[in-house]
């Protein structure tokens, strides 16, 4: 087309534009004024405004961290800009991570490089963003060589901040996000803040937490009008001390953990439901692994384990566990009827056996992993130390057909548990059917799933103390739990509340480590065991494993996924020396910081009496195992004879 034609074409579409543009305002009527400015003005409006502002202030704090680096300022005052730029993302953080979690990830996710697991050409994914940036001023500052690369890092860092900017133009955030955000915030803090998740080397620690404190407030003080009186005050009142006491308590080092947590963050997230549901504000309705009305992240009922079981699986009644109980204690599910499930998961050890490796099938031979405890194995994301099977209902099956292990199937199970009449009838209680049908292979997977989902277990004495009961850890204790939750850096990994690697506060997934274990103690050779990367096929991924849980560890002996170490005492030494790595291994991948902790002797020692004493709850296991099993008839009546648990 001609130029003058194309503009004429351009004048005439704008020429209908206006007409257009003309007419409808003439149409529709004018709102009033005052109801403009009440609709812009409702809190949710207000809360999105500060957000965007915030998301400015943070720009500009980086951009004056790029100028300071550029201009090769002073170690201290490039610092000083760094440590406000962080301040400025944690103001933001509630909001970036609720609806731009890519971009929140990318903006502060861990230092570490990283494989996607479907690429098939295994490229390593270099890290980016803040804690990155972190590396280059803490412990000591970045050499001149370094800084143009920095100032990469930098660029990176105001290109997403522009991406996340433009998503905050289009945001419309309703009163029930908003106050999700708000408490999913206070986990965070929990759970990731205050133990140096993402300040491993700066000092920012509690500062970063009062900046965070102050993005909940941003989000909520807009509904302090909306709110009755007391809920009111006592939300405003528990955000003034909790701030008070961060600005008195400064330093990271000597920052009580516990207590802010008891005294301050806990009764916050309280504080936070008790307004929402003085606003009448429903939370959100979708099943997740915290639920979306846990008052606090150490509620007895905070967690949802059917979040981590199979879309399809819909609610499973008392029945069902029942079944799965009986199952799992009766060896005829195995291929020689000896062994049961709780011959390698004993209740009286956690569900463990003592054994650095469980024994294989029939006594043959050492097995090939140590038996991990099945107390809250229902509350991660993958299955076996190397995490490959994704559900637990795989899992059963995986070990019914092992032939190290059960050396039988699910099919041939329920062929067999089919011919007794008792077990027909609670298969029928079980799956709410007629019970003369025979029993399938899939539901055999689905009872002890069951079982293993009802094994939750967050009655520990943390837990009561957590919840207030002061009294509820010794001394000794409660001061290895500040070495837990802060020098020795054991929280960054074993997150709070769970205390295994599945990552707070959304819980959708479980990380893996390479540590770099040994054959033995002491040991100068590396155990040979691919882990993560031999289920994956990834290079980089080699002898990483699922962290575990550290609940009941005092019963869990030996320890590590080969049972390397005996002692807590053996484990609390591995890592204070800084690993595999630390030890004089070469372990190229490893992800454990290799430096050592310089835990002194007594700061072991109380650690070690925090995990003995504080994280051991037994509740209701003296009755785990049926008193008998269901009998057969006919010609499998020399089945009746059976043991209750099997042989070992």
């Amino acid at each position: 087309m001609p130029a003058f034609n194309r503009i004429s074409a351009q004048l005439l579409l704008l020429v209908l534009a206006a007409g257009l543009l003309l007419w409808v305002s003439c149409r529709t009527p004018a709102r009033p004024a005052r109801q403009a400015a009440t609709s812009a003005a409702t809190p949710a409006a207000q809360v999105l405004q500060a957000y965007q502002r915030d998301l400015r202030h943070l720009d500009s704090a980086v951009a004056r961290l790029h100028r300071a680096v550029a201009a090769g300022q002073p170690a201290g005052r490039q610092r000083a800009a760094f440590l406000a730029a962080r301040r400025a993302w944690k103001r933001v953080e509630l909001l970036a991570e609720y609806y731009s979690p890519s971009a929140a990830k990318a903006l502060n996710g861990p230092a570490l490089v990283e494989v996607e697991e479907f690429d098939q050409q295994q490229r390593l994914q270099q890290p980016e963003g803040l804690q990155v940036l972190e590396t280059y001023f803490y412990p000591d500052l970045y050499a001149p060589t370094q800084r143009a690369e920095l100032l990469e890092q930098l660029a990176f860092v105001r290109s997403t901040l522009l991406g996340l900017r433009h998503t905050a133009a289009s945001l419309m955030p309703t009163d029930r996000q908003l106050f999700d955000a708000a408490r999913l915030e206070v986990f965070r803090v929990i759970s990731l803040g205050v133990t140096g998740f993402d300040t491993p080397a700066s000092p920012g620690l509690v500062p970063e937490t009062a900046a965070a404190l102050a993005g909940v407030a941003s989000a909520v003080t807009p509904y302090r009008g909306q709110l009755p009186t007391r809920p009111a005050g006592r939300l405003d009142s528990l955000l003034r001390a909790a701030q008070v006491y961060l600005r008195r308590h400064p330093d990271a080092a000597a920052f009580d953990r516990l207590e802010f947590i008891v005294a301050y963050a806990n009764p916050l997230s309280q504080r936070l439901w008790e307004a929402q549901q003085a606003l009448g504000i429903a939370p959100p309705a979708e099943v997740r692994a915290l639920r979306p009305d846990a008052s606090s992240l150490f509620a007895p009922d905070a967690f949802e384990p059917m979040a981590f079981a199979p879309m399809t699986t819909a609610a499973v009644p008392a029945a069902r566990a029942e079944l799965g109980r009986l199952l799992f204690f009766d060896p005829v599910l195995s291929g020689n009827g000896s062994r049961s499930c709780a011959s390698c998961h004993q209740p009286a050890r956690a569900f463990t056996d003592g054994q650095a490796r469980s024994v294989a099938f029939a006594g043959a031979r050492a097995g090939w992993r140590n038996a991990p405890t099945l107390l809250n194995a229902a509350l991660q994301r993958g299955q076996r130390h190397d995490g490959r099977l994704f559900y637990l209902e795989d899992q059963a099956a995986d070990v019914l057909h092992n032939p190290a292990e059960m050396h039988g199937s699910p099919t041939a199970a329920a062929g067999l548990l089919s011919r007794s009449p008792a077990y027909q009838k609670a298969f029928g209680r079980a799956f709410d059917r007629d019970p003369a049908g025979a029993a399938t292979g899939a539901e055999v997977q689905a009872a002890l799933a069951a079982y293993v989902r009802s094994l939750v277990r967050l009655q520990a004495p943390l837990d009561a103390y957590m919840r207030g009961q002061r009294e509820a850890l010794s001394p000794t204790a409660r001061r290895g739990a500040a070495v837990f939750l802060g020098k020795g850096k054991c929280a960054t990994c074993h997150f709070l509340p769970l205390l295994n690697g599945t990552v707070p506060p959304g819980f959708e997934r479980t990380e893996y480590e390479v540590l770099g274990t040994p054959t033995r103690p002491n040991s100068r050779r590396l155990d040979a065991d691919s882990g993560r990367g031999g289920a994956t096929g990834i290079e980089w991924q080699k002898h990483a494993f699922k962290t575990p849980t550290l609940r009941n560890i005092a019963l869990t002996a030996p320890y590590m996924h080969q049972g390397t170490f005996r002692t807590l005492a053996e484990v609390i030494e591995f890592y204070d020396q800084g690993g595999g790595v630390g030890q004089g291994l070469s372990v190229p991948n490893q992800t454990l910081a290799p430096d050592s902790l310089h835990l002194s002797s007594t700061e072991k020692t109380d650690l070690r009496a925090f995990l003995e004493q504080a994280l051991t709850d037994t509740t209701g296991l003296y009755r785990a195992a049926p008193a008998r099993l269901p009998a057969f008839g006919g010609g499998l009546s020399h089945l009746n004879a059976r043991p209750v648990g099997g042989r070992y």
